[in-house]
């Protein structure tokens, strides 16, 4: 009981130096930049609603999908290394034929050109 209350102590010891030195340390010199709305460069009097490219938009939706296939096919080695692999074959085909249709539509479809 004695390490808890000990730990809780030194705990609470370290958070409150550290909030004081990280509120006193830094010097607070606010430019016009850090003062604006926007600090990545676009300028805060222009109109905030610029028009954005849907195939942009396409393209890093089709590579979070294949990036989300390489965290579902992670477990496939382990699953063929089981006495039965059959099953986590099956998946792992499954996954890769629905995905790989996807692509074939959206290649047919044009999604993947770039330029028109």
């Amino acid at each position: 009981m004695n390490s808890l209350l000990l730990f809780i102590l030194m705990a609470s010891a370290l958070s409150l130096v550290l909030s004081i030195v990280g509120h006193r340390l830094p010097t607070r010199n606010a430019d016009q930049e850090k003062l604006s709305p926007y600090e990545c460069g676009f300028d805060p009097k222009a109109a905030a609603r610029l028009p954005f490219s849907l195939r942009f938009f396409l393209v890093a939706i089709l590579f979070l999908l294949f990036d989300l296939e390489i965290a579902l096919l992670l477990p496939l080695p382990a699953a063929l290394s089981a006495r039965n692999p059959q099953p986590g074959f099956l998946l792992a085909a499954a996954i890769l034929g629905i995905l790989t249709l996807g692509l074939v539509y959206e290649w047919l479809e044009g999604g993947l050109e770039w330029a028109e």
